[in-house]
Parts: C-alpha cells; structure tokens; sequence
C-alpha cells in the first residue's frame, strides 16, 4: 500500500534512479558538486511540471514549503532559487536528454500492443513533423528565426500507439525540416507519415533502404513517367493508383526506383491530394488513412504547450531551455507510463491534473487514478485538446 507516501513520491517510484545515475556520470554531471545533486535538481523542476508551476521562483517557493517534508519527496537538500537556477545553467541538458530517451523507450514498450492503426499494416505507425517555439530575440540571442524573433524548434518522430515521441530533437528556428530528418533514426519495418515540408528524396531513399515505409505528399511539379498502369479501384475517394519512375536529371538520380503515386479527394476538406509512397501492397484508402493520422501530432504539440511549461522558460541561456524542455517531455513521459502500469481508463490531462493537485498530499495514487471520473459539463470547452480518447 502507498498510504503515507506523498503521491509526487509515488510518481517518481516509476523512474530508475539507477539509469539516471548513469546519464550523470555519462556527463560527469556532478563534478565539484557537493550538496545539490542533479536528482534533486530534476525532482525539483519535475515538481513544477506536473503542478503546472508558472515560473522557477513559484516551483522553489512550493516545495520549500513543504519543510521537513521534502526529504520523503525524494529531495536529500532544500532548494533555493540561486542555486536551482544555477545548475539549470551550467549542468550537461544531455543529461535529462539521455534520461529522457530511457522513458522514451519504456513507454513505447508499454504502448506496444496498443490497436493499431491499419487492419492491413502490423508494424508502427511513425508521424514525423516539427513545432516552432516562440522566443524573444534580445534575451534568447543563440536562437535565430526572424529578423526580430527568435526560436527553437522540436523536431519529432511520434508512435501512434500511445502517442509516444520516440526521437525528439532541439534546434533553432531556422533549421530547415528535410535537413533535420538527417538525424533521425529509421526503424526497420515501421510506417513513417510526413508532409510536403519533409521532401527530401536522399532522405526518403534511406528510409526505404531500412528497409521501412514512407508515405508524403508529393510535389506540384514533380517530374515523372508511368511505368505501371493506374490500378482500377471502387475505393471512396481514390481517384488514381499508379507506378511511377522520377525522371528529373537530379531526382533519378537521387531516387532511382519506383514509387507509388496515389491521387485522393478528400470530401470533408473539399480538396485533392496526391501521395507518394514506397509502399506498393497496402490499398490506396489505407494509406489515404495514414496521411489523415498525421494530424495527431498536430495534437501533441498542441496538447504539450497547454499542459507542460515548455512556452515560457525559466532561465536564458541554451542549456537552461533545453533542460526544462527535455525535463517537460519526462514529465509527459512518466505521466505515460504510471497510467499504462496502474492500468488506469482516464486521459493524459485528467491524470496529470489529479497529480498536480493532490502532488504534496499522502493518498495512494492508484485509488486517487481509479476514482469515478468526475461528470462533463453540458457544453465542453471547443479549446480543450483531448490527446487520448478512451
């Protein structure tokens, strides 16, 4: 039984302090440290993602009024703004980036037998796309964008089952979206969904040498010949299923074998589109399908910047903002895994919000989870995202 156990306690139970051990000392982490570790340092800034904390300052004065108390919440020392803001400056962000990949990796597991996406498809469903963070250019000098704006951008790789990030990386705002897919890793056997933006035919072609999949849309002026005749199909709202070779003198060469073109009208957006895929065995609706799924990382991004602090940031230098970027995806992380390991039928948002309301009490989280979901109003808010329907 977890009674008498602070429910911030429990959630962090479902972390290694083992494996996050050896990210610090991958890093050397805690050189000259001596009394505020990088596990408090990151319990510390977990406690004000998941009670949605405004600013370091509100985080700090949280948990130090918890008192005597912190040393049950997993915190060996008292935290002051000094000194947390501090460590977020100068202590390795790949720390709690390679922590990070460690929950990546579990929640994926967890999620692994999730429904999937296509009767006809049994590996995952990967949707690559990228997000812009808005930032002032005076203060965040290291992230250009715009002539009087700056940026960071989270370029990411997301599994559909769980609505899992499995790769994620920070850049500035200039960083084009086809030269980022370069360092991406491509799993062997999985569907990856991208839009226009992701157009790069060395980059696709090392998707296909995976071996894996690709689905894209295709290029206004995409030069080519069919060397397959267009397949006959009642499918509802296909309007063409060819083969075809790239004959453009630099795309042949970049892109040599054959593709799959796939023409579609989509009724509810009034619009046609047209795919290009590696894919030649699935039908042209399944991966219609894929494209249209596309939009659940939409979903995420936007589901990440209202409940996680990731759009205002609590120090200015490169190292503070990706540290509390790679420190909200654990959180979004570890929120995945306690609701797949308890088993509980609630949303991302539900779960999270009964977490940070109830963090600095002493109530066992899964009968706090398991509770009746309180009934929906009437009318729900039009600007609630709702990342999982369950």
């Amino acid at each position: 039984m977890e009674d008498g156990k602070f429910v911030f306690s429990q959630v962090v139970s479902y972390l290694s302090k083992y494996e996050f051990a050896k990210c610090v000392a991958r890093y050397g982490g805690e050189r000259y440290v001596k009394n505020f570790s990088c596990w408090t340092q990151f319990l510390a800034m977990l406690s004000g993602q998941l009670t949605r904390r405004e600013s370091l300052r509100e985080t700090v004065v949280g948990l130090t009024a918890q008192g005597a108390s912190l040393y049950r919440l997993g915190l060996r020392s008292g935290v002051s703004l000094s000194t947390l803001a501090h460590a977020n400056e100068r202590r390795n962000w790949q720390i709690y980036k390679d922590f990070a990949d460690i929950l990546k990796k579990e929640a994926q597991s967890l999620h692994v037998f999730d429904q999937r996406v296509l009767p006809d498809f049994s590996g995952p469903v990967l949707l690559i796309d990228s997000t812009t963070i808005d930032l002032c250019l005076s203060v965040f000098w290291w992230a250009p964008f715009r002539e009087k704006k700056g940026a960071v951008k989270l370029h990411t790789i997301l599994d559909l089952r769980g609505n899992i990030p499995t790769f994620i990386s920070i850049s500035d705002g200039l960083l084009n979206d086809a030269k980022a897919m370069r360092a991406m890793p491509f799993e062997a056997g999985a569907f990856y969904v991208m839009d226009r933006g992701y157009f790069s035919l060395t980059e696709l072609l090392r998707i296909d040498r995976s071996p894996a999949f690709f689905v894209i849309r295709a290029k206004e002026n995409l030069a080519y010949e069919i060397v397959g005749k267009p397949g006959k199909t009642k499918e509802d709202g296909v309007l063409g299923d060819r083969q075809i070779l790239l004959t453009g003198p630099k795309s042949k060469r970049l892109y040599p074998d054959k593709l799959r073109l796939i023409s579609y009208f989509d009724k509810d957006q009034d619009r046609r589109f047209e795919f290009l895929t590696n894919n030649f065995s699935i039908t042209a609706g399944s991966i219609a399908l894929l494209y249209k799924n596309r939009w659940q990382i939409e979903l995420f991004f936007k589901w990440i910047k209202q409940h996680l602090k990731i759009k205002s940031f609590w120090g200015e230098s490169a190292n503070a903002v990706k540290t509390q970027i790679w420190i909200a995806i654990c959180a979004y992380l570890t929120v995945a895994i306690v609701r797949k390991r308890l088993k509980i039928d609630r949303s991302m948002n539900e779960i999270l919000q009964i977490i940070s309301t109830n963090a600095f009490s002493k109530q066992s989280l899964f009968q706090l989870l398991s509770e009746k979901p309180i009934a929906k109003f009437e009318i729900d808010s039009p600007k609630q995202l709702n990342l999982f329907d369950f």
